[in-house]
């Protein structure tokens, strides 16, 4: 247990390298006369006070419903659409073209024509979201699927397993592993597709149109302060649901 914990401290001190040395950086570039660069303090200031009018908890609110609305549509559609299509060949020739065709297309491509469809708003950041969520997750249900051991398959049919259970009992733990893979990328797409459709669209409220203002404000500390609280909620999303996986996936060997 001791050992367990120091390693942790040690990881998580090597870990703060880097982010010690940026502010040192950051601080010495805020200090040049000839550099425009809004100095530790001032960002702290800002942060203090977007916390007091509440604009940094509105807008962090909003966008992190925005992401995860998206995810919620998007990704269990995807899901659903990669596991049928690697069940049923009729279908992956049907729709796999097209799917693939899509999917070549920056997802904020999309947002002039779904604005053009649809207006410039909610609606159309959330279509953009749950399509960025759903192709990387069709796209690794799809190959969990493929990849499932024709042994297993045998092993169903001297069962007589129906098709559903089929699907239940063998389809699904096998192709487990790469469908949470793909929800793990859903997620971080659904996040980056969220701020770039907030900035582009600056419809609302939201952490991507804080940044838009703060630009046009010319008000680079409350930018770095969005900038900053962006980052940090994209990796600690990533970091809870990492755990998830784990505890979902216990039987598989650790990584290292």
């Amino acid at each position: 247990m001791k050992n367990a914990l120091s390693r942790s401290s040690v990881r998580l001190a090597i870990g703060l390298v880097a982010p010690l040395l940026l502010i040192l950086w950051w601080q010495s570039q805020a200090s040049s006369a000839t550099a425009t660069f809004a100095p530790p303090a001032a960002v702290a200031s800002a942060l203090a006070e977007l916390l007091r009018s509440g604009d940094l908890v509105r807008d962090t609110l909003a966008t992190l419903q925005r992401a995860f609305t998206g995810l919620t549509i998007g990704a269990p559609l995807g899901v659903a659409a990669g596991i049928a299509m690697g069940i049923w060949k009729p279908v992956d020739r049907l729709l796999g073209p097209l799917l693939h065709a899509l999917r070549q297309v920056p997802m904020i491509g999309w947002l002039p024509l779904i604005g053009l469809w649809f207006g410039v708003g909610e609606g159309t950041e959330l279509i953009v979201v749950s399509m960025s969520a759903f192709f990387p997750s069709m796209l690794n249900s799809h190959a969990g699927v493929a990849q499932v051991e024709r042994r297993y398959l045998e092993v169903g049919g001297i069962y007589r397993f129906t098709t559903l259970q089929r699907i239940r009992f063998i389809l699904l733990p096998a192709a487990m592993p790469l469908a949470l893979t793909g929800i793990t990328q859903a997620l971080a797409f659904a996040w980056i597709s969220t701020i770039g459709s907030e900035l582009l669209t600056g419809a609302g409220s939201g952490l991507g149109v804080a940044m838009q203002t703060a630009q046009v404000q010319q008000r680079l500390d409350v930018m770095l302060v969005v900038i900053s609280v962006t980052a940090l909620l994209g990796f600690l999303i990533n970091q809870l649901f990492r755990r998830l996986r784990h505890s979902l996936l216990r039987w598989q060997p650790t990584q290292p």
